[in-house]
C-alpha cells in the first residue's frame, strides 16, 4: 500500500480561494472513527471523487485548537446531557499559516451546526478591539451576541493538536476533513493524552445529500460514530468529571486499539 502522502499527491488539487464557496456554515455532520492504517485505502477509493485542499504547496495541516468553558464545564456538561441546543467556544490556529479565529458553533433542535467566527491576532483570548474598519469588534461583545456565554464566564479548558486533510467533492457541495496524529492537554491539570492511531473524518453536508464518502465507508465497514474532540479529549484529561454517556465511545475506541 502506498504511502498517505504518496497516495494525496494523486488527487487533483484546490485552492483556499477556490473552496470560498464550499464553506458550510450552516451544515449537518457526520463522524467516523478508523484506524491510521487503514486511510490509504479509504484515500485511494476517494481519488476519483475529491479534490484535496492544497495550501503552499502542501496537502496537509496542521491545527492547534483551545477550548473554552465555564468553570463547572457548562458546554461540555451539556454535550453529555444530551442537550440538542448546545455551543462551544474555541480558538483555532492554523499553524502553517499563523492563522487565528475565534469561533462560536451552535447546534440546533434539528441537529445542524452554524459557525460564526472572527480573526484574532493571536492565539490569546482578549476582550480587545479586533478587525479592520467597520468590521472592528470587541471579543466580548462578539461571545455575548453569538453564544449564551459571557467572555467572564469562560477561561481555556483542553488543547486539541492534529493534522489534517481536507477533501471537497468534484461538485463542491460537501467537504470532508480527516483528522490525524490527535493530541489532548488539560489545561488546567495539564494532563496529556495522544492518540497516534486514531482517525476522525467528518463529512459536512448542506443537509443529507448524496455522497460519495457513504458508499466508501460502507464499503470499508466504517461505521458512522457521534464523537466530539472537546468531549472525548475532556472525559480522558480529566478523571473527576462526568462522563456515563461517554464510556460506550471510549471502550469502542480502546476496543479497535485507537486509544
Amino acid at each position: 500500500m502506498q504511502s498517505i502522502a504518496t497516495i494525496l499527491q494523486q488527487f487533483a488539487p484546490i485552492s483556499l480561494a477556490q473552496m470560498e464557496s464550499v464553506k458550510l456554515m450552516n451544515r449537518v455532520d457526520t463522524k467516523f472513527v478508523m484506524p491510521l492504517a487503514q486511510l490509504p485505502e479509504l484515500l485511494q477509493l476517494a481519488e476519483d471523487n475529491y479534490f484535496v485542499q492544497e495550501i503552499a504547496g502542501k496537502r496537509t495541516g496542521d491545527y492547534d485548537t483551545t477550548y473554552y468553558d465555564t468553570e463547572d464545564l457548562d458546554m461540555y456538561i451539556r454535550h453529555h446531557d444530551r442537550q440538542l441546543v448546545r455551543q462551544k467556544i474555541r480558538v483555532r490556529e492554523y499553524v502553517e499559516s499563523r492563522l487565528f479565529f475565534l469561533e462560536v458553533k451552535r447546534k440546533n433542535n434539528k441537529g445542524r451546526t452554524k459557525k460564526k467566527r472572527i480573526a484574532l491576532p493571536s492565539t490569546k483570548l482578549t476582550p480587545d478591539t479586533i478587525g479592520h474598519g467597520k468590521e472592528d469588534i470587541r471579543v466580548d461583545e462578539f461571545i455575548a451576541a453569538k453564544s449564551r456565554y459571557r467572555y467572564e464566564q469562560i477561561s481555556p479548558r483542553l488543547r486539541t493538536t492534529f493534522t489534517r486533510i481536507t477533501l471537497v467533492n468534484k461538485q463542491k457541495t460537501e467537504r470532508l476533513t480527516i483528522d490525524t496524529f490527535l493530541g489532548f492537554t488539560n489545561l488546567r491539570s495539564n494532563v496529556e493524552v495522544k492518540c497516534p492511531e486514531l482517525v476522525i473524518v467528518e463529512l459536512k453536508r448542506d443537509g443529507n445529500v448524496s455522497s460519495p464518502m457513504i458508499g466508501i465507508t460502507q464499503q470499508l465497514r466504517i461505521h458512522p460514530l457521534k464523537i466530539s474532540k472537546y468531549c472525548i479529549g475532556t472525559a480522558l484529561t480529566t478523571p473527576d468529571v462526568k462522563r456515563n454517556r461517554f464510556k460506550s465511545k471510549i471502550h469502542r475506541l480502546h476496543k479497535l486499539e485507537l486509544l
